[in-house]
């Protein structure tokens, strides 16, 4: 988990492949990052995961922990997007259809 946005771009830079991203949807939040099994994916994911990631990111958002119905978004790492007009620990997306809510 990327505690700032130096942290973030850190882990931006070095995640793999097997990286699964998450974070609140359009307000900032920490990076939070669960890596999955060789051959595993996002559809192998229990709920009672995705909920432990939701919770993290909204509990480490200083807009999201004050709101109660929020979106978290994630993805894999590799569909992570960076380009340098991008501010520290901003990101996009290669493919937008890889992108869930939660």
């Amino acid at each position: 988990m990327g505690l700032d946005k130096y942290e973030n771009e850190d882990l931006i830079k070095y995640g793999f492949p097997e990286d699964i991203w998450f974070h609140v949807d359009k307000m900032s939040s920490a990076h939070v990052y669960v890596r999955l099994n060789k051959g595993q994916s996002m559809d192998d994911m229990s709920e009672g995961l995705l909920e432990d990631c939701a919770q993290l990111v909204k509990a480490n958002s200083i807009q999201g922990n004050k709101v109660n119905n929020i979106d978290v978004v994630y993805t894999p790492w590799y569909n992570l997007k960076k380009t340098p007009s991008m501010d520290v620990g901003q990101v996009g997306f290669h493919n937008p259809k890889l992108v869930r809510a939660h």
